[in-house]
C-alpha cells in the first residue's frame, strides 16, 4: 500500500514539474509558433529585410523592458518609462543648443534617464510612496516638463549630422546598430541578475520584502539602485529613439510604458514580484513585434491589433496565475 502511494505522488510530481517546465518555455514556444503561423499568411514575413526591421522595431522597447524588468521582480512598477524617453531626447536637444560637443550631449541624455530613475527610487524607497502613484506622478511632470523646456517644438540636431549614425547605421550594412545595443544590454543585465549579489537581492525583495529585510538586505538601496538602473537604460533608449528621429521630441514615447510591461509579463516576469528573467523578456518583447508586423503585412486593421495585443497580455497574466497554482 505504502508502495503504490509512493508511486502515485511520483507521477504527481512529475505531471506537476511537467507543468511548470511548459509554463517556462511558453512564450518562446508561443514565438516560434507565431512566426509559422504568419509566415505561412504572408510570403513577405521571413523575408531578411522584414525579419531586421522586426528586430529594430524591437530595440527601443526592449531596452525600456530589460530596465523594467528589474522594478517588477521587486513587485514594483514603472509608468514613467514614455515620458523619461521624451526628456531623454529633450535633454540631448538643450545640450546640443548649448553647444556641448556630441558625446556630451548624449551623455546628457543618459543622465536625464538616471536623473529620474533616481527621483522614483526616492519616492519609492525613501517617501514609502506606492510605486504606481509614484511613477504615474513623475510620469505626468516629467511630460510637462518637456513641454516647458522646448515650448512643445521638436529640437533637431542639424549640427551634429553623424548623430543619426548611432541609430540609422548597419554593421556590416546589415545589422542595425540599435539592436547590437539591446543584445548587449540584455548580456549585461542578465548577468547581474543571475550572477552578483545584488542581482539575489532583488529576487529577494521581489519574493518577501520582509523577510529580505529581516536577513540583513538593505530594501531601500536596492530598490533606489532598481530604480536608478531602469532610469539609465531608459535614458538609452531614448538616444536610440532621438538618433532614429534626428530630433529630441516633447510629445515621443506615449504609451511605451505600457508596450514595456506588456513585453516584460508576457516574457513570463510575474507582477506579484520574485520571478522573471532577461532572456524572458527579450522575447516578450518580439512576441510584441512579430505580431504587430504580421498583422501589418495581413492588412489586419490597428484597431483590431491592438484588441490582439491585449488579448495576449490577458493571456500572459492568466498564464502567470496559472503557474503560481503549481
Amino acid at each position: 500500500m505504502l508502495g503504490i502511494t509512493k508511486h502515485l505522488q511520483t507521477g504527481s510530481n512529475k505531471k506537476m514539474s511537467n507543468k511548470a517546465l511548459l509554463m517556462r518555455f511558453a512564450p518562446l514556444l508561443s514565438l516560434i509558433l507565431l512566426m509559422i503561423f504568419f509566415s505561412l499568411g504572408s510570403p513577405f514575413f521571413l523575408n531578411t529585410e522584414n525579419l531586421m526591421t522586426i528586430a529594430l522595431q524591437t530595440s527601443v522597447i526592449g531596452i525600456m523592458a530589460i530596465g523594467v524588468t528589474y522594478v517588477i521582480i521587486t513587485s514594483g512598477i514603472d509608468l514613467s518609462l514614455g515620458s523619461v524617453v521624451a526628456f531623454s531626447g529633450v535633454a540631448i536637444g538643450l545640450a546640443a543648443a548649448a553647444g556641448l560637443p556630441l558625446a556630451l550631449c548624449i551623455l546628457s541624455g543618459v543622465l536625464g534617464g538616471w536623473l529620474c530613475g533616481y527621483i522614483n527610487g526616492l519616492l519609492v524607497a525613501r517617501a514609502a510612496i506606492p510605486p504606481f502613484i509614484a511613477t504615474l506622478g513623475l510620469m505626468m511632470s516629467v511630460r510637462g516638463v518637456n513641454m516647458v523646456l522646448t515650448d512643445g517644438r521638436a529640437i533637431y540636431f542639424s549640427q551634429y549630422p553623424g548623430f543619426k549614425t548611432l541609430a540609422q547605421g548597419k554593421l556590416f550594412d546589415f545589422l542595425p546598430y540599435p539592436v547590437i545595443y539591446l543584445v548587449v544590454l540584455a548580456a549585461i543585465a542578465a548577468y547581474i541578475l543571475k550572477r552578483t549579489v545584488i542581482g539575489r537581492y532583488i529576487y529577494a525583495i521581489g519574493s518577501n520584502e520582509d523577510a529580505a529585510h529581516l536577513s540583513g538586505i538593505k530594501v531601500r538601496k536596492v530598490k533606489v539602485f532598481v530604480y536608478m538602473f531602469c532610469g539609465i537604460l531608459t535614458g538609452i533608449a531614448g538616444v536610440v529613439l532621438a538618433s532614429r528621429l534626428n530630433s529630441g521630441q516633447p510629445t515621443v514615447g506615449v504609451g511605451y510604458e505600457l508596450e514595456a510591461i506588456a513585453a516584460v509579463v508576457i516574457g513570463g516576469t510575474s507582477l506579484m514580484g520574485g520571478i522573471g528573467t532577461i532572456g524572458g523578456t527579450i522575447i516578450g518583447a518580439f512576441i510584441m513585434s512579430v505580431l504587430k508586423n504580421g498583422l501589418n503585412l495581413m492588412g489586419v486593421s490597428q484597431f483590431w491589433q491592438m484588441v490582439a495585443m491585449g488579448m495576449v497580455v490577458i493571456a500572459a497574466v492568466y498564464l502567470d496565475t496559472l503557474r503560481k497554482k503549481i
